[in-house]
């Protein structure tokens, strides 16, 4: 492999989760506005179109995470502290407007009947509440084991 190209091996497992993320949102978001936008041409519906509006303005952003993400690969050991900083910063907030758009998803559920759109809502603070209980017990063991 040549030392200017990107070694795969070497990304952490979060940024590889991060990654996968953001490539699952990107499908998804491309996925609702293909299917979707169809759709409203035929039957118009304001929630759709609101809901569009929001996952298209965060299309962008998604594809920027991208550009952050490959850049930081290509750079890295290169960037100045203060670079990374900044980079790491944008990605964040690249991340946090895609995840935004998933308030377009769930106005697209509610769209398509109530009882999708509760349950929905309803599974997502279930899985949310497990997910915390269950790596809390790891995140304050990592704490221990990194003060002894």
């Amino acid at each position: 492999m040549d030392e200017g190209s990107v070694n795969v091996e070497s990304r952490t497992s979060s940024q590889d989760k991060r990654w996968t993320i953001m490539a699952a949102l990107l499908g998804t978001n491309t996925a609702f506005m293909l299917f979707q936008g169809i759709e409203q041409e035929r039957t118009y519906s304001w929630i759709r179109e609101i809901a569009l509006t929001i996952i298209a303005a965060a299309i962008p952003f998604q594809g920027i995470y991208f550009l952050i993400y490959t850049f930081i690969l290509e750079h890295e050991g290169k960037l100045s502290e203060a670079h990374m900083n900044r980079l790491q910063t944008a990605s964040a907030v690249c991340q946090l407007i895609a995840y935004a758009s998933l308030l377009g998803v769930v106005m697209m559920w509610y769209n398509i009947s109530d009882y999708v759109g509760v349950f929905f809502v309803l599974s997502t603070i279930a899985a949310v509440i497990l997910i915390r209980m269950v790596m809390r017990p790891m995140a304050e063991d990592a704490a221990l084991n990194s003060t002894s």
